[in-house]
């Protein structure tokens, strides 16, 4: 499996996003990043994340 299609677990996503895990989990209930639930945990793809944050990037600096 490539690394962009990895799945990430919450806890995983706070660290590479260097944020704490209950920040992720606002977000994804609140649907402010892709993820999906699975029975109760939350599950991430590594690329949607790489995605979503770039475009997050972009916008802060393309009014600048």
């Amino acid at each position: 499996m490539e690394d962009k299609d990895r799945i990430m677990t919450l806890e995983e996503v706070a660290e590479y996003l260097r944020v704490k895990p209950q920040t992720i989990y606002t977000w994804a209930q609140e649907k402010k990043i892709p993820a999906a639930k699975l029975g109760k945990e939350w599950r991430f793809r590594k690329s949607m994340i790489d995605n979503w944050f770039n475009q997050r990037i972009d916008e802060k600096f393309r009014d600048k």
